[in-house]
């Protein structure tokens, strides 16, 4: 019997939406609490990842699954409409691919460690789920690699998770080759790309040399239908995958997810959505994230189809019109831009921009008292055109990895009128942690809650001050458990204890609980945060590479989740600045003079002469793009004991600090990102 979706109900009391779990409060923590609508479901209905593919492929074997744009030309680039390979076909193609790998295992031409473990380095494509697919089914571990990982990290986890084979695209095989002396554990590379007589000649002859075989993913797949063998059974608790967090102060942690985690975050994912049969989603996050891979089982699960999008930015939007998906997952970003480009298209002088803005006024006025993002009349003549960015079929668009803004969140499900959740996951979690619910008109800036296989608890923050005992909300450290939570990082014990404590995963990341049980990100525990495009900044980590420049003598940098850069207020040393505001200004100040410092720094020209020396230690100190400073407030009022903002030991208290300079620092996020481009999606 196949699963299907736990539809929402027409009517719901959004005033309850989660339900704390009686005699579960103890001092310092808050009760346990559960989702209010489902409860805490039974996860034993679709048990491993086979059985998501099976109840899948048992709707309609012959439907489309996977489905990709073929380059029809170089000059100019230009590819064809979508062509699909059924669940059927996929069937056929796992069980070669993985019936091949099993056969390697098997005679030890590849070897593993504790697991066996596969490699995946690639953008998006229906060969990284073929061969997902097949590790799933042939008991094989998947380890994805980001795209644009560069070579420290590639070779880190290769040697770490043991990989003796990696399936790539052929921009990276040169790549791995230079690295083959450093990663002896790497026996096979298996090209998804096509290979040229002469490419293929010269770069097998070059794995010759360095002891790896080079192989193309059709020769690999033919091998295994001379091999052909039945799946190997599995069970909850077979490990699935790695996938590697990113590192920002230390190397990337390999977190161990199991056939259980990953099918219950699937399962999970099914409740209160209209996902059905059919249901298409285009493919472009990136799928060694795990937000993208949970959406795909999940799309697997109720026997819908994934386009794979181009793998080129700039045709995103092309790959949607092409595709038409109904859901559409997102992060910030991106519906930042079709925010962006949406209102700078209707917000216009003369009549156009005069219907645009009663339009807007009138579907959230509407949406704001009914939760409805429909309007007959609005809709036809104002936002079909903006729902028509996106395909013009949307049902559902989610949006997780950081937060978003309740006025952007609140301005699309009017302007695309489909259902918007946010969420909020970690890989610990699989990314499933909370989900806003549908059609609840004062969701915007809050993350929902519990999922239905989850139980959520806060506990207190007494260095940050944060308690359960808060007012008007309880506030502290937000712990999740559930069947879809790992056990353990993989051949990392410390962290493991750090983060899993009493089987709690606890993630760094400060909640409160509103009085209608929805959850909200208010901070972190540990000074690591996510910039609005996802990446993520060690903030410590920077202040103490900048600190290094002789200008410096105290340095806050600040990040805001709902903006792609960062800030900083800067102490400079008086004694290296006079120097420097002399330059600038064309007239002798001494660093005794500390009115006429005062006067220089409020001036914009010694501000980006100090923003230049400081964009100079950064590159000297090889700080990626989105860890520097883009804009600067200079004070001579220096962080002290006294006012709270540094501590005893002379660190700064991040809280306090922001909210002495909370004014400039606005003041200077509301200037834009510097050489933005708001129109460009």
């Amino acid at each position: 019997m196949t699963v299907t979706t736990i539809d929402f109900p027409d009517k719901f009391d959004y005033s309850i939406q989660s339900i704390a779990v009686p005699g579960t409060k103890r001092p310092g923590q808050t009760a346990h609490y559960r989702n209010a609508l489902y409860g805490l479901v039974d996860v034993d209905v679709l048990p491993t990842l086979p059985d998501i593919f099976d109840n899948g492929y048992n709707i309609n074997p012959d439907s489309r699954l996977l489905g990709h744009r073929p380059l029809v030309s170089n000059n100019p680039l230009k590819f064809g409409p979508y062509v699909w390979q059924t669940y059927k076909q996929v069937d056929g193609r796992r069980r070669r691919i993985g019936s091949a790998l099993h056969r390697l295992f098997s005679q030890g031409e590849l070897q593993g460690e504790d697991l066996q473990t596969v490699g995946i380095w690639s953008v998006n494509r229906p060969e990284w789920q073929l061969v997902e697919l097949a590790l799933h089914a042939y008991n094989k571990v998947g380890v994805g690699l980001y795209d644009t990982l560069g070579k420290d990290s590639v070779e880190y986890i290769i040697n770490h998770a043991h990989l003796s084979i990696i399936f790539t695209t052929v921009d990276h095989i040169p790549a791995l080759l230079k690295l083959a002396p450093k990663v002896a554990v790497m026996k096979m590379i298996v090209s998804f790309d096509e290979l040229s007589q002469d490419a293929r000649k010269a770069l097998v002859a070059w794995g010759e040399t360095v002891g790896v075989q080079v192989k193309e993913f059709s020769e690999f797949e033919k091998y295994g239908e001379e091999q052909l063998m039945p799946p190997i059974p599995v069970s909850p608790d077979t490990v699935a995958s790695l996938c590697y967090t990113s590192g920002t102060t230390s190397q990337p942690k390999g977190v161990v997810l199991t056939h259980g985690n990953l099918a219950s975050s699937a399962y999970s994912n099914m409740f209160g959505m209209e996902y059905s049969p059919n249901t298409s989603v285009l493919s472009y996050l990136p799928l060694a994230h795990i937000y993208e891979r949970v959406v795909e089982l999940t799309t697997l699960a109720i026997g819908g189809c994934i386009g794979f999008s181009t793998g080129d930015n700039l045709r995103l939007l092309e790959d949607a019109q092409m595709l038409k998906p109904h859901f559409f997952p997102a992060v910030p970003r991106v519906l930042n831009r079709v925010y962006q480009s949406a209102m700078a298209a209707g917000n216009v002088p003369g009549l156009k921009g005069a219907l645009f803005r009663a339009a807007v006024r009138a579907k959230l006025d509407q949406y704001h008292a009914t939760g409805v993002s429909t309007h007959p009349f609005w809709d036809a003549l104002v936002f079909r055109k903006v729902r028509a960015v996106l395909g013009g079929n949307l049902l559902l668009v989610s949006t997780g990895s950081a937060p978003i803004s309740a006025e952007v969140i609140d301005f699309l499900k009017i302007a695309l009128f489909c259902e918007i959740t946010e969420g909020y996951g970690m890989t610990e979690n699989c990314g499933v942690c909370t989900h806003t619910f549908k059609a609840d008109p004062k969701c915007g800036g809050t993350i929902g809650p519990p999922q239905p296989v989850n139980e959520l608890k806060l506990v207190d923050v007494p260095s940050m001050n944060y308690t359960v005992e808060d007012k008007p909300n309880p506030r502290g450290e937000l712990c999740v458990r559930g069947p879809n939570c790992f056990t353990r990082y993989y051949k990392d014990e410390k962290n493991t204890r750090d983060t899993l404590q009493d089987g709690w995963i606890h993630t760094g990341d400060v909640a409160e609980v509103d009085p209608q049980g929805r959850f909200k990100i208010v901070d972190r525990v540990k000074n690591i945060m996510k910039l609005s495009q996802g990446e993520y900044v060690a903030l410590e980590k920077i202040e103490n590479m900048y600190v290094a420049c002789p200008l410096v003598q105290q340095i806050f940098v600040h990040g805001d989740s709902l903006q792609s850069y960062l800030l900083a207020v800067l102490i400079p040393d008086p004694v290296t600045l006079a120097p420097l505001v002399s330059r600038v200004l064309g007239e002798k100040v001494t660093s005794d003079d500390i009115p006429a410092l005062e006067k220089a720094i409020k001036d914009p020209r010694v501000v980006a002469q100090v923003l230049t020396v400081l964009n100079k230690e950064a590159m000297k100190n090889r700080l990626a793009g989105f860890e520097t400073i883009k804009r600067l407030h200079i004070s001579l009022d220096p962080f002290s004991i006294e006012d709270n903002t540094l501590t005893p030991t002379f660190k700064v208290r991040r809280k306090d600090a922001f909210a002495k300079y909370a004014t400039e620092l606005q003041a200077l996020y509301a200037l834009g990102e510097p050489n933005s481009d708001a129109s460009k999606l």
